[in-house]
């Protein structure tokens, strides 16, 4: 009898045992549509968590509409939702401004940091052909802002405060056929907004001449929008380092997620950014300093993370 009590007690303990190794920590990572970078970003943070903790993190990636839609969510999700956003986006949720008018949830106020991802940034393309050199230059020039998206709505924002508006004809098109109409010369450039390199202006630097235009300090300054420098040698042809904005956006999650959690996400991918990197290169932008992009507080556990590794986090952000 005692044996089969050993034996008992020592098959209850292999099981037990076996549940802890396998004991796995489940998140929904909510993004953007599938034909979007980020949602392409979301699937290799959930192969970079997976391989970083060998199986203990399990992210699932949900499409989205936008980051308004991962905001709204949070009012009925749990400890275990990570949405982004740019953190502007959820200073106006907790305020019920804007979009958010009316519509405002204690929930919002629970909304908390974990780290900065890629940023829209703008580029103004143009072809050498058309002989643009500045923003001035694209005056009488045909250009494609496309429809409804950050990059079609700040294009035309930065055509008025530099002088340009009603003096470019705007190209009545989709955004998907500015890089054919800029071969073959039916339009002299084009604005987009995505994270550095994007595929759209790679494709054009690699087929076509063209030239990404650079913002002076004092246009910059006119938008109201985070600098950011995309390095010489991002895109073919491209010799000098340009100068132009951004809009950061970052992984958020709510204060129901355990610090525990939290620290292990946030720990995961920064040990995970370099082999990011080296399997697609819009990772590599990402650096501590991106952490003052962070207006919103940040979690309690990421905070735990960044002290240990002395990563420049303020009082704001506590």
């Amino acid at each position: 009898m005692k044996n089969v009590l050993k034996a008992l007690v020592a098959v209850s303990s292999l099981a037990v045992m076996s549940t802890s190794a396998f004991a796995q920590e489940r998140i929904t990572y909510k993004s953007a549509k599938t034909t979007s970078s980020y949602y392409q970003m979301g699937v290799q943070i959930s192969e970079a968590m997976r391989a970083g903790t060998e199986g203990g993190v399990v992210v699932t990636v949900e499409e989205s509409q936008g980051s308004v839609q991962n905001v709204m969510e949070v009012r009925a999700r749990g400890g275990d939702y990570v949405f982004t956003t740019p953190p502007a986006l959820v200073g106006l949720a907790q305020r019920g401004a804007a979009m958010f008018e009316g519509k405002g949830d204690p929930a919002f106020d629970e909304i908390r940091a974990l780290f900065p991802i890629p940023s829209l940034t703008m580029h103004f393309v143009v072809s050498d052909a058309s002989g643009i050199e500045t923003f001035a230059g694209m005056e009488g020039k045909t250009i494609l802002l496309g429809s409804g998206s950050f990059g079609a709505r700040e294009g035309e924002k930065y055509l008025g405060l530099f002088g340009l508006e009603g003096k470019v004809t705007l190209a009545d098109s989709e955004l998907s056929n500015a890089v054919a109409a800029l071969k073959n010369g039916q339009i002299d450039g084009f604005v987009t907004a995505g994270s550095y390199p994007a595929p759209n202006v790679i494709e054009a630097a690699a087929s076509t001449g063209v030239t990404v235009l650079s913002l002076s300090q004092d246009q910059v300054a006119k938008t109201k929008r985070t600098p950011l420098t995309i390095p010489a040698g991002t895109y073919a042809g491209q010799d000098a380092a340009i100068e132009t904005t951004s809009l950061p956006v970052v992984a958020y999650t709510t204060s129901a997620m355990s610090d525990d959690t939290a620290y292990l996400l946030t720990k995961t991918f920064w040990e995970q950014r370099d082999e990011m990197g080296s399997a697609a290169a819009w990772w590599n932008g990402i650096s501590p300093d991106m952490i003052a992009n962070i207006t919103t507080t940040i979690h309690p556990g990421a905070i735990r993370y960044y002290e240990e590794t002395g990563a420049p986090v303020s009082d704001a952000h506590r």
